[in-house]
């Protein structure tokens, strides 16, 4: 495999007038242009949708079927937009799409930075109206330009965007890990069965006279592998090393007109379905298309999941599941958030590691990813009229306790990590005498409001709750059965036993997953407690104005409602939040008020001029104690269990539940259904419950 990326190049962007007199881009890297002079979107029509014959087959998807598409060669997006409007058109047209999803792969090594991206999407809105709303989307949504994949979800359309920044080459071998993470310890073949793999490749790389890397031997070589028979692809490039290579690595090959000027371009099959591509004698329109394929491949593809634990993990997990079409059962022995997810609020900032790590670093792709998906959990909130999800206030990290400094920080775009100047780090936190010259100021971060998230994920029509303390786990080759009692939790001996059948069980049960199945490995249990106040208006006016990361760390917020339900929160009233404590190898969850002190000494520490607008008596605080999960690498569990068909975990997310969770969920979700995860290969496997690492004490 090649090696991953370091930091990512942008695209130099330059300037040509097409032939009706309108400005398009050229790569300044390759002195090729993205896209026709004739007409771009058009050109995409021809070479990629109707020459991968996707109007009919996208029409022709089954229930809950997801179809994949490939690109190599990200561009301007306008292949993707193309696509995405197609799609849109034809759910209109077709109802039994509903549940269907699109899922769009993409590469590109050297991205548009979003303001030429801005431009030039705003010009294609403009030549093609049909195009507005989703370029709007697109833009809102465009990630910083890290290397990694970015997983971008148009939830009202049912289509995901997965954008694999880095080498080509790099990228696609990091997709699939059939050996290693989706067939790994099952009991037969047949559990392993459900494996991703493209349906249509877009091949629309720079021209191979101006950009020979996406189109070597190692590029069809991944092709290969991640096809299977009746796979197509289409290019608009005819040349020789197109050719060679599509058939070297099973593909057949079909020249037919090319768009415009252009006298031809290739389609090619995964051989073994030899009439599959259109010819120029036989018009696309009347070809038939027999593609049964995923009812053989996914022959049962899951429609009810039991989640167990309703803390973060466990709610993410049920809405992404749900989300996918899937009827969830969430349970928990006591109610949501009732554990260490419980919090007043969670703060959305990630552990910063050196940008040549960042590929790999889950901290980095899963915030990004959460801070999207809180973003549309805010729009639904709003819908709902309940308290946004997430604030979005920006966090000032003192760079106490990081393993980054300022020279690294600089590697990362601006608008996902920057070193602000004093004067400025000053006015945004409000404190006037901390040496703030070297800080780390993250201006997506904010926090997330654990009851407002959890109303939004339980008003999901696929997701049912309800109280239950798990007795037992049966799985079984048709089902699994989950067994608990409805009373036992509230002291009521006498026993009413509940039994729900599923198709699959994902324990998310914090440290007692362990409880609930021996095969998850028993994890550290760290106990930590959060404390909060009410400041009066004269300590509003001292008290840092933002969150703020230093040992421990420390945030304003207000109340709201909901926030009562399991804290001790006035709605409406100004709060400051402080901590957390550490305790190894403790899982109480009592009140400790010499923890509250911790935190105050602790805040003090570090920010000494605090000293004077911090009470000094902290017996009258509020405080909640949770208990960490975490493994001894610190890598959560997510995945299938050993010599298991149907039993999954996701835990141990130590305390960046809400940071990790979302991402995690996807990968879990994508790995149950048999589609591609948005985490690499040595991902998947860094976070498999089955590591050898986490068992080799056992």
């Amino acid at each position: 495999m090649p090696a991953p990326p370091n930091a990512i190049t942008p695209a130099k962007i330059a300037w040509q007038t097409d032939d009706a007199g309108n400005q398009v881009p050229v790569s300044g890297e390759f002195g090729d242009v993205y896209f026709s002079h004739a007409d771009g979107l058009a050109e995409s029509r021809h070479v990629f949708l109707a020459h991968n014959q996707l109007p009919e087959r996208l029409a022709n998807l089954a229930d809950k079927q997801c179809f994949t598409v490939a690109e190599l060669g990200f561009g301007t997006g306008l292949n993707f937009l193309a696509t995405w409007q197609l799609w849109r058109e034809l759910r209109v047209r077709q109802p039994h799409l509903t549940s269907a999803r699109l899922h769009f792969i993409t590469t590109e090594k050297y991205p548009i930075p979003l303001t030429d991206l801005t431009q030039i999407l705003i010009l294609w809105a403009q030549r093609a109206p049909e195009l507005a709303e989703i370029v709007e989307q697109l833009l809102a949504s465009y990630p910083p330009l890290i290397a990694g994949c970015h997983r971008l979800n148009f939830i009202d359309d049912n289509v995901t965007l997965d954008i694999w920044l880095g080498d080509a080459a790099h990228s696609l071998a990091s997709l699939g890990a059939l050996d290693t993470s989706y067939a790994l310890y099952t009991l037969d073949t047949e559990a392993a069965i459900k494996h991703p793999y493209i349906d249509a490749w877009f091949l629309d790389g720079f021209a191979p006279s101006c950009n020979e890397t996406l189109w070597a031997d190692t590029i069809f070589t991944q092709m290969q592998r991640l096809s299977r028979v009746g796979t197509t692809a289409a290019t608009y490039s005819c040349a020789g090393i197109v050719k060679r290579g599509l058939q070297t690595h099973g593909f057949e090959i079909n020249k037919v007109k090319g768009f415009g000027r252009k006298r031809e371009m290739l389609t090619a099959v995964m051989a073994g379905i030899t009439d599959f591509l259109p010819t120029e004698s036989l018009p696309i329109e009347s070809v038939s298309i027999n593609d049964d394929r995923n009812a053989s491949i996914y022959p049962n593809l899951p429609s009810h999941t039991v989640v167990i634990g309703a803390g973060v993990a466990g709610l993410l997990t049920a809405w992404t599941l749900a989300n996918r079409g899937m009827a969830v059962t969430m349970i928990d022995k006591v109610a949501p958030l009732a554990g260490a997810s419980g919090n007043p609020r969670a703060l959305l900032a990630p552990n910063m590691t050196p940008i040549h790590h960042v590929y790999e670093h889950l901290h980095s792709i899963g915030y990004l990813y959460s801070s999207r998906l809180y973003r549309y959990f805010n729009q639904q909130a709003v819908l709902q009229q309940t308290p946004l999800i997430l604030e979005q206030t920006g966090t000032l990290d003192l760079l106490i306790k990081t393993n980054i400094g300022p020279a690294q920080i600089a590697a990362y775009p601006n608008e996902m990590a920057t070193t602000i100047t004093t004067k400025e780090a000053r006015r945004l936190s409000g404190l006037k005498t901390k040496d703030l010259a070297d800080n780390l100021y993250l201006p997506q971060s904010g926090l997330v409001n654990p009851q407002a998230l959890k109303k939004v994920i339980l008003a999901h029509p696929n997701i049912t709750y309800q109280q239950l303390s798990v007795t037992d786990i049966k799985e079984h080759k048709d089902k699994v059965m989950v067994i608990g009692d409805k009373d036992s939790y509230n002291g009521n001996n006498s026993q009413n036993l509940v039994t729900i059948c599923a198709d699959n069980v994902v324990i998310c049960a914090a440290y007692e997953s362990h409880q609930l199945d021996k095969r998850i490995v028993e994890c550290r249990t760290i106990r930590g407690q959060l404390s909060w106040f009410t400041p009066t208006d004269e300590q509003v006016a001292g008290l840092p104005k933002l969150p703020l990361k230093y040992s421990g760390y420390c945030a304003p917020f207000i109340g709201q409602s909901g926030d009562a339900e399991v804290n001790i929160i006035a709605e409406g009233q100004q709060q400051f939040l402080l901590g957390a404590s550490f305790v190894d190898a403790d899982a109480s969850t009592d009140i400790r008020s010499e923890e509250n002190q911790q935190n105050y000494d602790k805040l003090l520490e570090d920010i000494p001029e605090l000293s004077n607008i911090l009470p000094d008596d902290t017996s009258t605080w509020q405080a909640r104690a949770g208990v960490r999960t975490q493994t001894i690498d610190y890598h959560p569990l997510v995945g299938r269990l050993a010599q298991s068909r149907r039993i999954w975990t996701l835990c141990a997310m130590g305390a960046k539940g809400y940071a990790l969770a979302p991402i995690c969920a996807e990968a879990l979700a994508d790995m149950m259904l048999g589609c591609f995860a948005p985490l690499s290969a040595v991902t998947l496997a860094r976070l498999s419950p089955n590591r050898a690492r986490l068992h080799k004490a056992g």
